[in-house]
Parts: C-alpha cells; sequence; structure tokens
C-alpha cells in the first residue's frame, strides 16, 4: 500500500534498489546530494546534477524536463553517505517560469524498479520559491527510511546549496544551470508530420500528358504516321562512305 506523505512525516523503504520519479507540469532540474552521518555533503563530487549525472548508486536527467526518473541503488553508495537529498529547480535563462508558486504543486513518487509506488509527496505551499528540496533517503540503524522535506528557497539553487554546506554554491549553481541551458540548446525539434502521400512520385510518373479541352471530349485518336522506307542504293552505290544529305 502507498504511504502519501506529507511535510515532516517518514516511511520505511521495503527495498533499496529504487526509482525517484518528478512529475512537475513544467521543465524542473532534479539532482541529488549525497550526505554523511551528520548530514554533510563532503564537496561536489558528491553531487549528482545534469553536468555531472552520475555518481555510484545514483543517477539523474542531464536536462531539464516536467517528468523525471532517478535511479536510486542504496547498497551501490559510498559507505561513508547515510543520506541522499533530491533536489528541484527551475532552470534559468529559458524564459520559462521563475518562481514554484506559478506552477503546479510538483509530485514526487517513490518505487521499486517495476513501478510500484512505496510512498508519495505532493509539494504544496510553495510560492516565491525557485528550487525545493523535495525528500530525503536516509540510513537510521541499518534501516532505510524516506521523509518528505518540501523546504523552498527563494534565493534559487545557489541558497538551497548553501544550506547544505556546499563549498562554492553559487559557483556549482551558475555550472549546473549553464549544462542544463546547453544540453537544451542541443535538442533538435522534431520535424512536423508528414502527409500521408506528400511529396512522392507515383511510378513511372513524368511530365503531365494533355489536358482534355473544357467540354470534356478528347479528340479522336489520329493514324500514326508510315515509317519511311530506307532508299535503295543505286547500283555500283558502297556502304560505309559519307551520307549525302543533298537528295
Amino acid at each position: 500500500m502507498t504511504a502519501e506523505l506529507v511535510r515532516g512525516q517518514n516511511h520505511t523503504l521495503p527495498q533499496t534498489r529504487l526509482e525517484i520519479r518528478v512529475s512537475a507540469g513544467t521543465p524542473v532540474v532534479a539532482g541529488a546530494t549525497l550526505g554523511d552521518e551528520n548530514g554533510t555533503v563532503r564537496g561536489t563530487e558528491w553531487i549528482a546534477h545534469p553536468g555531472s549525472p552520475q555518481l555510484p548508486g545514483l543517477e539523474v536527467s542531464r536536462q531539464a524536463a516536467a517528468d523525471h526518473r532517478l535511479a536510486v541503488d542504496l547498497d551501490a553508495l559510498p559507505g561513508p553517505v547515510h543520506r541522499v537529498t533530491v533536489l528541484l529547480a527551475l532552470p534559468t535563462g529559458v524564459g520559462g517560469p521563475v518562481r514554484f508558486g506559478a506552477v503546479a504543486s510538483p509530485f514526487v513518487a517513490v518505487t521499486g524498479l517495476d513501478g510500484t509506488e512505496i510512498a508519495t509527496f505532493t509539494l504544496t505551499g510553495l510560492d516565491s520559491e525557485s528550487a525545493v528540496t523535495a525528500l530525503e533517503l536516509y540510513r537510521r540503524q541499518g534501516a532505510w527510511k524516506v521523509r518528505a522535506v518540501g523546504q523552498g528557497y527563494a534565493g534559487g539553487l545557489d541558497a538551497m546549496l548553501a544550506d547544505q554546506g556546499v563549498p562554492g554554491a553559487a559557483e556549482l549553481a551558475h555550472s549546473i544551470q549553464d549544462a542544463v541551458t546547453r544540453a537544451t540548446a542541443r535538442s533538435v525539434a522534431p520535424p512536423p508530420p508528414r502527409t500521408p502521400g506528400a511529396d512522392r512520385v507515383a511510378p513511372g510518373a513524368g511530365a503531365p500528358g494533355p489536358v482534355p479541352p473544357p467540354d470534356g471530349h478528347r479528340p479522336a485518336p489520329q493514324p500514326p504516321e508510315p515509317i519511311a522506307e530506307p532508299a535503295t542504293p543505286p547500283p555500283g552505290a558502297t556502304t560505309g562512305g559519307p551520307i549525302n544529305y543533298a537528295h
């Protein structure tokens, strides 16, 4: 049975290989930080984001998107890791919304690999915030649990990273947003759908035939012109010489 969490609630995780699915209704940046037993992020190598999407036991998307699937293998995380914190942020410089209060509340689900929901959380009550700590997976006495967080930051991604003690938070936030912008620029729009039969030429099609007269009656077919018989060379003529076109 799915546990529908509210802010601050937790739920025991029955398995260690998971997906975290995000549905935001607008493109968002998804990332995650790893923390030790004190919740400290020891460096940028403990942060998965679009510019560096893979860590041992953790993978996030390279692009901003309305829907995400984050892959988590808790058994494959480095030994000192006791916490995985999932972060969402609105991308900057792409002309989209600048605060979560202007879009539908993001929905986050922790699922098994088969898609079965274990716990869900809807991030309500956001307004001027452009970044939010959605939830965290944490280890307590050998067991892993999920906690609904929903902590928003009006200062954006850099304020959220700084709150976790990440050194150079502003520079890292800028590099993450820059990676998202580059990925968006590389995206190629799909071609427009083709009309069935458009731009196709039927086999054997060539120049158009004669247009019938307006009354719809075609002229009667004319007999073919007779084929001229080849001229019989006069006595004594030889073949292979120049042809005389004067006659």
